[in-house]
């Protein structure tokens, strides 16, 4: 793949990193959730014209 690719690619995917890491903050604190509870999360990725769909699962520990 071309370098103008590749970083195409990380830009997307840092963007992606950091709003959903802000998105769940901010859900973490609507919530108040101080118990230690934790969350089953799930990320899709699709792209328009390409055959794809990734699924990502994980648990994140409440704070």
């Amino acid at each position: 793949m071309s370098d103008e690719f590749n970083m195409s690619m990380r830009k997307f995917l840092k963007q992606v990193g950091v709003t959903s890491q802000q998105a769940i903050e901010e859900a973490m604190r609507k919530t108040g959730n101080t118990g230690g509870k934790s969350f089953e999360a799930k990320v899709v990725l699709t792209i328009d014209g390409l055959d794809l769909q990734h699924v990502v699962t994980g648990k994140i520990e409440g704070a």
